[in-house]
Parts: structure tokens; sequence; C-alpha cells
């Protein structure tokens, strides 16, 4: 009777969505804020922003975006995957913008941290990014602009 209320087996989970440029983004936003292991509420604030703004999203579709990518980015094995859908689906002037946004999800809690700048440094590399747009960008994101 109680069979169907409480089943002996737990539900098998949704089937993660095949990553596309959004979802790629979102997953690598994530990965540079788990790089220290403390993922903080700036972090995710920022991140939420970043997709929001990105993509034209309010906040509850931009923290369910975020939510989507946190499970993407603790399932993946690698940068490379969701660097080459960004490579092949968004212009190199675009990716750099992103380079800067994930410049921002490293510096909103205030704190600079090697790990989330050496994972930040790896993405830069997957997406094809040149040594001095990435120095660009950090100084853009430190609000040094020359």
């Amino acid at each position: 009777m109680f069979e169907s209320l409480f089943p002996r087996h737990p539900k098998d989970p949704d089937p993660l969505p095949q990553p596309n440029s959004q979802l790629a983004l979102g997953a690598l936003l994530m990965r540079v804020s788990f790089a220290d292991e403390k993922v903080r509420q700036s972090e995710l604030a920022t991140i939420d922003r970043i997709l929001g703004s990105t993509f034209d999203l309010g906040p509850i579709e931009a923290a369910k975006l975020r939510a989507t990518c946190t499970d993407l980015e603790l399932h993946a094995t690698d940068t490379d995957s969701y660097a080459t859908i960004l490579r092949n689906e968004v212009p190199y002037p675009e990716r750099k913008a992103l380079v800067h946004a994930m410049w921002q999800v490293v510096l909103a809690d205030g704190i600079r941290v090697a790990a989330e700048e050496i994972r930040l440094h790896e993405i830069e590399r997957a997406l094809g990014i040149s040594t001095q747009d990435s120095a660009a960008a950090e100084a853009a994101a430190l609000g040094n602009d020359t």
C-alpha cells in the first residue's frame, strides 16, 4: 500500500543536459569558484549576475541555470570539453570578455587565492586566450586598466 509513497529503490536522477555554450560558461565559472574548495555567497551572487546579464535572465532563472551548471561541473572530468564548446561557438573577443567575468568571480570575495587564479589561467589557455589578453583581463578586473 505504501510502496508508491516510499519506494524501496530511489528514483534515478534526471540525466544531465548536453552542454552548450551557455552551460559550458556556467560550468567554467563554477569550476573557478570551486578551485579553493570554499564557494562563498559573494561568488555565487557574482556568477548569477554574470549569467543573468550574459543571457538576459532574471534572478531566479540565473540561479536555476547556475544550479544546472553546478551539477555539470561536479560531473565533469576536464576543462577542455567545456572550453572546446566555447572556442567553437564564441568569437575570440567575446571569450576575452568571459575571462574578465571569471576574474570577477575570483575577486568577488575580496580574497586572492592562488588555487582560483591557477584554475583561471588553465581555463584561459584552454579557451585559447593569449598571454597578453590574459594579462589585460586580469589588470582590468583589478581596476588597473591602462
